[in-house]
């Protein structure tokens, strides 16, 4: 795995988002030269990975809690994946 890589994996995803946010910021303005900016797309599209399989194992993780008919919590139960 390399460095970029490493440094990303071990980002959270409100650190990643951040940093990706503000690629995003830096390639809108367009005042990066082209290799800069292409180095930083790739970046960008690393950190995005990244978010969306933290994403994706936080909604593994999420359990919807079910309710009884006197509307009391009777139990939990998977998250609906839609």
């Amino acid at each position: 795995m390399s460095d970029a890589a490493n440094d990303i994996s071990g980002l959270s995803f409100e650190e990643a988002l951040k940093q990706l946010e503000t690629i995003v910021r830096e390639l809108e303005q367009g005042n990066v030269p082209l290799e800069k900016s292409i180095d930083m797309y790739e970046r960008g599209d690393a950190l995005r990975k990244h978010c969306d399989a933290l994403l994706k194992s936080a909604e593994a993780k999420v359990e919807k809690i079910q309710l009884g008919q006197n509307g009391e919590a009777t139990g939990t139960g998977a998250l609906d994946p839609q």
